[in-house]
């Protein structure tokens, strides 16, 4: 054995090779253009040329909202993990824990408490990187204990949404969070504090069908899919090609579903503006967020 080639030569290799992650260039799914990772992130992961809104992680997202992205996250109850016992391809338990250690949440509901632009105000982000933002106990618990927080603080209630619809592998359970939450809404309501609804990319079926739809304001990302059943199945159902981007944000803002459609870069400015607004108090103060700051 020749000590330089088969021993030396491969430990200078491995100390002078350099992991390249996968991930360094984003292919925009609307114009297929190659973009830098980092040129997406610090556009609040919207693609710079075409505007197409990535999915953005519901830490990021709190963060941006927040000013200084400093929040206080409420903490949810424990509800059982698989009352049903479910298995398909894989058991249930297996892949709450595979979601749990990809995206490092307990569930795909996050909510937090702080200020934006001094306002005091209670948000929640559903993470469809988690089973696809699926409303299931947990989620639906997190949603109701994020509303009764900030009825007990006395502040507006912001929701971001995005989810593939009810998680069927709580079955019934899952069902059972349609009312829970809208009984939640009407709680929040009779506080006389304001609810509002941004609409994510996607916000489809049991979440479409109860708390997404019952805000005082309803603001939605552009080219958002908004649905209670998607497109392909309405096609399949009655036959017929539906209109050029029927069930998009745009869309349902021109048919009076949506109250406004807001680009990513002007969120946080419009859910502040309407906060002093509903709240009828002034503005203490125009605190950016860590992304503003850095711009």
């Amino acid at each position: 054995m020749n000590w330089i080639t088969s021993i030396v030569r491969p430990k200078i290799q491995s100390l002078l090779r350099r992991e390249t992650p996968d991930n360094l260039w984003i292919k925009c799914p609307e114009t297929g253009q190659m973009v830098f990772h980092k040129d997406v992130e610090q556009n609040l992961n919207v693609i710079p040329g075409s505007g197409y809104h990535m999915r953005m992680p519901s830490d990021a997202r709190l963060k941006h909202m927040f000013d200084g992205g400093q929040f206080d996250e409420i903490k949810v109850r424990d509800v059982p993990t698989d009352p049903l016992k479910f298995k398909d391809a894989k058991r249930y338990t297996d892949r709450l824990k595979d979601a749990r250690t990809r995206t490092g949440m307990h569930e795909c509901v996050r909510t937090g408490y702080g200020t934006l632009d001094g306002t005091p105000v209670t948000i929640s982000v559903q993470d469809s990187d988690f089973i696809l933002g699926s409303l299931g106990m947990g989620a639906g618990e997190a949603i109701i204990a994020g509303m009764e927080e900030a009825v007990r603080r006395g502040t507006g209630y912001i929701i971001f949404t995005a989810s593939g619809g009810a998680r069927m592998q709580e079955g019934i359970f899952s069902l059972m969070q349609l009312p829970r939450t809208t009984v939640a809404v009407q709680r929040l309501k009779l506080s006389k504090k304001p609810y509002i609804v941004v609409l994510t990319n996607p916000t489809t079926g049991g979440v479409t069908a109860s708390y997404a739809m019952l805000g005082d304001v309803h603001i939605a990302e552009p080219g958002a899919l908004i649905c209670f059943a998607g497109p392909r199945v309405i096609e399949a159902t009655i036959r017929e090609k539906l209109p050029e981007g029927f069930q998009r944000a745009e869309y349902l803002k021109d048919h009076g579903m949506v109250d406004m459609v807001v680009p990513r870069k002007d969120m946080r400015s419009t859910l502040s503006t309407l906060l002093n607004v509903l709240t009828k108090t002034p503005k203490i103060n125009n605190l950016a967020s860590p992304d503003q700051d850095a711009a």
